[in-house]
């Protein structure tokens, strides 16, 4: 019998994936370990492998499909001699294609015309009818002084975004109560909403109106948001309303690092290995989360998890958003190991290579933005950790270095800690160990 190729769960939480690729197609020979497809989970692009040796014999989902869910069959595999024609799918078991909208039947020519609320604005190129507009649908009449209007928070923002007066609209909520839908329902209809939509869509050739008018008048173009996307968005949010984020800055002198960089660079080079910036920095905060343990902490609702080990999540931009791989147990590690687990990381990365055990957890966080020339900024926590440091870049500043005002390179690091599991003055006390250790780096090699 032909054997369903299955949805696979790429890390411990997925339920869905998207198919972003096909790597082989309808007759296509395959063996254990060859590479069937890339699935795009809601971390990174991973590689689907076969674990049996036949012939594709009917892929069942096209590449670019979303929502796929974990064990729907995704392709048939037939073996050596199978008959390819009974990998039929079944019905009820292949995963449909979401259906295309219908298209709307031209009205006969001897129809009576009947009413309809006006087209809404799509993107840029709408086309102005001959015909003039019909009437809109009559509004719902308004409440009367005194009356309360019920209406979801969402509905209110949505409201307000699109001009909709929500007095004029009908609920379909318990009790009356206005919901999205309702909003939704009402673009285009609404007082409020359709004025300016009739006199805006005829000037509509490609340029931008007044502003507060059409978005949809800007020329642009709409992106589709990817898993990964969708997961920064919502972890994002979450951690700015969820985690009450309090920022310490201090500035740190840079040139011992510096100079010891070099001098440890110069050792290295027989082996190939060149140390960042980064690579040192992460030490340093690795070390200094052992020596404040109070910081190397996740809030856990009625509990507090402290760490014994410091496993640092340091930020990486990809093509599709934002990635934080982890190097395990950097306070043991030396900086050649960490350079080197860094590097390895960081591409397969940008490759959508890692596996879920690669990104998921770390104690803490680092995003180091000082190669873009940016000074200083206030990094949003990863939850569930406690903390992130954000690292401005190195500049000559004005310095006082042994009560005289002298020129040394200088990046300030700025912390942002959860408030409801790191105290201030803990805080302060892994800036203070960051700080030192980074000014004094030979610390951290003992």
């Amino acid at each position: 019998m032909p054997t369903e190729l299955k949805m696979p769960a790429l890390s411990p939480t997925m339920e869905e994936g998207t198919l972003a690729k096909w790597l082989v197609k309808e007759g296509d020979e395959v063996k254990s370990g060859d590479i069937l497809a890339e699935i795009e989970t809601d971390k990174a692009t991973m590689e689907f492998e076969a674990v049996d040796e036949g012939t594709i014999a009917k892929i069942l989902v096209p590449e670019g499909s979303e929502g796929v869910k974990v064990g729907a069959p995704i392709a048939i595999l037939a073996a050596e001699g199978e008959d390819a024609s009974a990998a039929a799918p079944k019905a009820d078991t292949a995963p449909a294609a979401a259906p295309a909208p219908a298209a709307t039947p031209a009205p006969k020519a001897d129809a009576t015309p009947k009413s309809s609320p006006p087209p809404e604005a799509k993107g840029y190129g709408v086309t102005p009818t001959e015909t003039p507009p019909a009437p809109p649908e009559p509004a719902a009449p308004p409440r009367a002084e005194g009356d309360r209007m019920k209406a979801s928070p969402l509905a209110r923002r949505l409201a307000q975004a699109q001009g909709i007066d929500l007095n004029f609209l009908q609920g379909s909520g318990p009790a009356g109560r206005i919901v999205r839908a309702d909003v939704d329902a009402a673009v285009g209809k609404a007082p409020g909403a359709a004025p300016a939509a009739a006199p805006v869509a005829p000037a509509l050739a490609g340029h931008a109106v007044l502003p507060g008018l059409i978005e949809q008048a800007i020329p642009h173009e709409a992106i589709k948001l990817s898993n990964i996307r969708k997961t920064i968005a919502r972890r994002l949010t979450e951690s700015k309303q969820q985690i009450p984020h309090i920022y310490l800055t201090v500035d740190i002198q840079l040139d011992a690092l510096l100079k010891l960089r070099s001098e440890l660079n110069a050792g290295l080079e027989a082996r190939g290995v060149k140390l960042s910036v980064n690579d040192l920095l992460i030490k340093a905060l690795a070390q200094a989360l052992i020596e404040v343990p109070e910081c190397n902490v996740s809030f856990a609702g009625d509990q507090l998890l402290k760490y014994s080990r410091a496993d640092v999540s340091v930020a990486v931009s990809i093509p599709a958003g934002l990635i934080t791989p982890i190097i395990v147990g950097a306070d043991t590690k030396s900086v050649s190991a960490i350079s080197t687990e860094m590097k390895d990381l960081a591409a397969r990365a940008r490759d959508g290579k890692l596996q879920p055990t690669e990104y998921q957890g770390g104690t803490a966080s680092l995003s180091n933005m000082g190669m873009y020339g940016i000074k200083q900024f206030e990094a949003v926590i990863n939850p569930p950790q406690g903390m992130i440091m954000a690292i401005g870049a190195g500049e000559k500043r004005p310095y006082v270095i042994n009560d005289s005002l002298q020129i040394a390179t200088v990046m300030s690091a700025t912390g942002s800690f959860d408030h409801r599991a790191i105290d201030g003055a803990d805080g302060a006390k892994l800036m203070q160990a960051f700080k030192r250790l980074v000014e004094n780096p030979l610390g951290m090699l003992a």
